[in-house]
């Protein structure tokens, strides 16, 4: 865990997109490089956008895939967790349980 934690505030995590590139890193096995220009693509931004957390403020916003602070009608928590499964089309273990649990 420290590992992850370290890479994804590398790149300020969810300030920014380090958490995004982390969870592309860890769940895909890419290099650190590979996984800025898949989440850049995925996220319609160039690379050098990926660390400006006013351009990723703006567009978490925009995809509801979470911000630092809460923001009334956006997503939170499991919810924005599964709208960045819907936009990196990958599984995140905590969305399967809880669909799981749901039914």
């Amino acid at each position: 865990m420290p590992i992850s934690h370290i890479m994804a505030s590398g790149m300020t995590g969810i300030r920014a997109a380090g958490d995004l590139v982390a969870r592309m890193q860890f769940d895909k096995n890419m290099r650190i490089g590979e996984a800025k220009d898949f989440v850049a693509k995925k996220l319609g931004v160039s690379t050098a956008d990926l660390s400006d957390e006013y351009v990723m403020r703006e567009l978490r916003e925009e995809l509801d895939i979470g911000v630092i602070t809460s923001v009334p009608g956006c997503a939170k928590g499991i919810a924005a967790k599964m709208n960045i499964e819907k936009l990196l089309g990958i599984n995140i273990n905590c969305c399967d349980k809880f669909r799981e649990i749901t039914g």
